[in-house]
Order: structure tokens, then C-alpha cells, then sequence
């Protein structure tokens, strides 16, 4: 499968998601997690402050921007990106309705996205798992970040030593975006926690819920020179 074929499916995978997606993203990575409060504890692990740049890749329908916004404030920039149009449309919405104007949403791939330079800080929910280059998401996020800046990883992975039926249902939320067996073949939570090793300084790993969800962090040691002023369609500001 290429590049262009997988993007592809995701985006018609997420299309068919993005109206439901709220509600259903609550099922993993197993129903009566508490998922709200592992985001919190993401966005807390970026240390924000008032003032601050994020970016958050895949950001979906905008479930982290609450969050965020509390962090950062009005005087804060939040950049959404994203691959499918109409997760951006329902983050556009929640955007609109919150009447926030520090937020920008972008419409990218999110191995092409080219992160500006002076980001304080980087994070992905329950969906880096998803992009084939994953590990080069990380490195290009990493290089944008300011000396100290964070990024970090909330995701699902396949529990090492767990019974089959919680393996099955810890990562059953990915069966209908990808193939199961390769996504669990491809490893890829494997590869974040090695991007970001290399990456990053103090990077930190914790596996949550009986191993089937991770929290990655790290702290930048670069210059946050970044890679330009940003890929994409930019779909909001």
C-alpha cells in the first residue's frame, strides 16, 4: 500500500467517524476507562503556560482543546492538525462555539506537516499510532520545539502479558481503522518510544490500563528552529 492509498483509507475511515467520534472514542482503550483524565494528565505532562504554542497532531474533532485552552489562555496560539476534512469540520464547530481566536487548524498529513519554529509544546492523543511514519512525526515535532519545550504521547498498544480476550478488546478501536494483525505487527507504539528516546531529552515511557495505552514523554534540547511555516490547508484561524 502506498503512501497516497493509505492516507486515503484513513481519511475515509475517519469521515465516517467524525460524527459519532466523541462519543465513541470513550470506548478505549476499554469501555469505562477513564480516558478524560488520562488527556488531562497528557496536557499536564506539557508543563503549559499562559502564552504558550502547541501543536497538536492528529487533533481530531478538538476533544483536547478545552484542555489546552485552559492552559494557555487567550494569549496562547493552538495549532490543530489534521488528515480528514470532516474531523476538522467538527473541530472547527467546537472552535466557533467556544469563540476562540487563537486557534488555527490545519488539514495535513501529519508526516508532511512542517512544524513551525518556536513551539513550546507537542502532543497527540489516541492516534499517532495510526501514521505510518510515526517515528519521523516525532523528530520532526522534536526539532521544532524551544529549548525545554515537551511533547507528549497518549496512545494505544497491544499489552505484552495480558490474556487474549483483553488484548482483543484493548485494541479493539483500531480494528476498523487498520488491519489489526498489521498494526500489531508494525509495532508502532515500539517506535514512538524510540523516536522519542532518540529525540529528546528525559524521555519518560508508562504503560496504562493493563499495558494497551502508553504515555510518552520527552523534553526538547534543540533550538526550535522548526521546519518552515506550516504544510497543509490551513482550514481555520
Amino acid at each position: 500500500m502506498t503512501r497516497v492509498d493509505g492516507a486515503q483509507r484513513l481519511i475515509e475511515v475517519y469521515r465516517r467517524k467524525a460524527a459519532h467520534y466523541d462519543l465513541t472514542s470513550r470506548l478505549y482503550p476499554v469501555p469505562g476507562y477513564p480516558q478524560r483524565s488520562q488527556r488531562l494528565r497528557t496536557v499536564r505532562a506539557l508543563g503549559l503556560r499562559p502564552g504558550a504554542t502547541v501543536v497538536e497532531v492528529a487533533c481530531g474533532t478538538g476533544l483536547n482543546f478545552p484542555l489546552l485552552q485552559d492552559a494557555i489562555g487567550p494569549g496562547g496560539r493552538l495549532i490543530g492538525v489534521d488528515l480528514t476534512d470532516a474531523m476538522l469540520d467538527r473541530a472547527r464547530s467546537r472552535v466557533a462555539a467556544h469563540g476562540w481566536r487563537n486557534v488555527e487548524l490545519v488539514q495535513a498529513e501529519a508526516a508532511e506537516f512542517a512544524f513551525p519554529g518556536g513551539v513550546d509544546a507537542i502532543l497527540s492523543t489516541y492516534a499517532l499510532t495510526q501514521v505510518p511514519d510515526c517515528g519521523a512525526v516525532v523528530a520532526h515535532g522534536a526539532a521544532a520545539l524551544v529549548r525545554g519545550g515537551r511533547w507528549a504521547v497518549l496512545d494505544l498498544k497491544a499489552p505484552d502479558r495480558t490474556p487474549a480476550w483483553v488484548r482483543r478488546l484493548g485494541v479493539a478501536a483500531v480494528g476498523k481503522s487498520a488491519s489489526l494483525d498489521e498494526w500489531i505487527g508494525r509495532r508502532p507504539w515500539e517506535v514512538i518510544r524510540q523516536a522519542m528516546r532518540d529525540a529528546l531529552a528525559d524521555a519518560a515511557w508508562e504503560e496504562l490500563c493493563f499495558g494497551t495505552a502508553f504515555l510518552a514523554t520527552g523534553t526538547g534540547a534543540g533550538t526550535g528552529a522548526g521546519a518552515g511555516s506550516g504544510a497543509g490547508e490551513s482550514t481555520s484561524r
